[in-house]
């Protein structure tokens, strides 16, 4: 039985709540920014993205004055943090702690899921004043639009932990969906044209990824009023899990197959895939860190809790053709996009699906060494894609460009935040000690010990993972060596520790998880490594 108490309610609730407080407080704040003049724009245009600035020439100079209220932020991302660690500890100790009537209930994946949103959090959040900064001296944000985004990223943030702590598929489908409403308005936070395209685009693709994921719902509840379950749990998760013998195998099964394409399209998966590069190429770079980082797993993990009602009802064999199928195709396609792609932040884009598809042959595997795989490589590119976006954000600020043939001479012209990058992809290809290659080889044994058919699979998407490597690492090449073609920068400063410390937390969990250990296991045997 799910342990309950006060303090479990608190704990469920806080991750969710401590964002929306922060949101409240910058709204507050932001009713006393001044307004700009009846007709006026809100903010200057910004310069197009594939500018090239003159050689020696500053972008921003130096920065007038600090901003301490943006370092606010960080509140929510410690808040999770902490509750995710404690409910960690509860989880392991006791079992699964519920609340609010079985509303919010955690479990292993559950405090999992919050110490990765946590994370990432704190590394998008803590880069974000400098970000910001660099914004405000070039003239492309006001203190109204940068107030608008703080509000925007904590409604994010608690959106994000609410699809994470629920226990109702309905809730978890409204969160979700929430998470497309908020970040449609920060991916055209900078309204350009070609961000305000992304936007739209954004909209119209994840709002039918949605809509098929509703439909989705919507069946697993009509199958399971139709086994007689109750009304009020019928979209119980674990009510389905107990009781999923009994539901209607082709409801279930055309159910869980537009759940998994609904969802799907929010992980950034065949075939509702098309607004990623262009949304993450045009968000701010802490909240491209945040989607692509964060947002994308926290999709996927709504997948694999129906993966275990799929299973239990329908058996392993339907879910484990259909997401290895999409997997190879994804992997196929972001291969392919990677080797001709020209701009640094679509390239990373690109490179989220290569891992999301990674995520679902592992899913797909099954097994307990698999998904504990699928579970460490969800924190590990989270930690390392996070660096990365962070990293290319200031990258865009001090070369005033995304084309990737226009940067050269990174690491000679500002060596740390080159260093951070150049790190951040190499932790992407999976080199050790970054947690990604112990991630990787695990789902690759899983593969290969799984039988003959996914062994095929699994060889097939070795080599498109290669095509992938050789793709990032040429083109991160590229930009990282040679002469400087500007003077020499700034350190980095405040913007660059937080990079630093996702970096090293990455390359911790691939030496080895330590008191995690015990926790990455219980997450696996919750969505089924039995």
């Amino acid at each position: 039985m799910p342990y309950q108490s006060g303090g479990a309610a608190l704990l469920l609730a806080a991750p969710v709540a401590a964002p929306l407080v922060v949101a409240a407080a910058y709204a507050l704040t932001g009713t006393r920014a001044p307004h700009a003049p009846v007709g006026a724009p809100e903010q200057p245009v910004a310069i197009a993205e594939t500018a090239v600035r003159p050689a020696g020439e500053p972008e921003s100079g130096p920065v007038p004055r600090r901003y301490p209220a943006d370092w606010a932020a960080l509140a929510s991302p410690v808040a999770i943090l902490l509750c995710g660690s404690l409910l960690a500890a509860g989880v392991l100790d006791k079992g699964p702690r519920t609340a609010y009537s079985g509303l919010l209930r955690a479990d292993a994946l559950t405090a999992w899921m919050l110490l990765v949103v946590g994370a990432v959090a704190l590394i998008a959040c803590g880069t974000a004043p400098a970000y910001l900064a660099g914004e405000r001296a070039a003239g492309r944000a006001s203190e109204r639009t940068v107030w608008r985004y703080h509000v925007l990223v904590q409604a994010f943030l608690a959106a994000m932990s609410l699809a994470v702590v629920t226990a109702n598929l309905g809730v978890l489908w409204v969160a979700i969906e929430a998470t497309t409403i908020v970040t449609a308005f920060l991916v055209g936070h900078r309204r350009t044209r070609t961000s305000v395209e992304a936007a739209w685009k954004y909209v119209v693709i994840c709002s039918a990824g949605i809509a098929l994921a509703f439909l989705g719902t919507v069946l697993i509840y009509y199958a399971a009023r139709q086994a007689g379950i109750a009304e009020a749990w019928a979209l119980d998760w674990p009510t389905l899990v107990a009781r999923a013998d009994r539901l209607d195998p082709a409801v279930t099964r055309l159910g869980i197959t537009l759940v998994v394409l609904g969802f799907g399209a929010k992980a950034g998966l065949i075939p509702l895939h098309a607004w990623l590069p262009d949304a993450h190429s045009q968000a701010p770079a802490p909240v491209s860190a945040l989607m692509s980082g964060v947002l994308l797993s926290v999709a996927f993990a709504a997948i694999l809790r129906y993966r275990v009602i799929a299973d239990a009802a329908l058996g392993t064999d339907f879910t484990r053709v259909l997401l290895a199928g999409i997997a190879l195709l994804t992997l196929a396609l972001a291969a392919g996009l990677l080797l001709a792609q020209r701009d640094y932040k679509r390239m990373l884009a690109y490179s989220s699906m290569e891992h999301m598809s990674l995520i679902a042959l592992g899913a797909a595997i099954g097994g307990p060494l698999a998904l504990a795989a699928v579970l460490l490589h969800i924190a590990g590119h989270g930690l390392a894609k996070s660096a990365a976006f962070c990293a290319s954000g200031r990258i865009l600020q001090l070369t005033g460009t995304t084309r990737i043939g226009r940067v050269r001479g990174l690491l000679a012209q500002a060596p740390s935040l080159g260093g951070v990058f150049g790190f951040a992809v190499v932790a992407l290809m999976a080199f050790p000690p970054f947690s990604l290659f112990a991630s990787e080889l695990g789902i690759a044994r899983a593969g290969f010990a799984a039988g003959s058919g996914l062994a095929w699979m699994t060889a097939a998407a070795l080599l498109l993972v290669l095509t992938a490597f050789a793709a990032l690492a040429a083109r991160s090449a590229r930009m990282l060596l040679g002469p400087a073609t500007a003077p020499p920068a700034g350190s980095g400063g405040p913007g660059v520790w937080p990079l630093v410390l996702g970096l090293v937390a990455c390359a911790a969990l691939g030496t080895a998880t330590g008191p995690l250990t015990d926790l990455l296991h219980a997450a696996a045997q919750a969505i089924g490594g039995h």
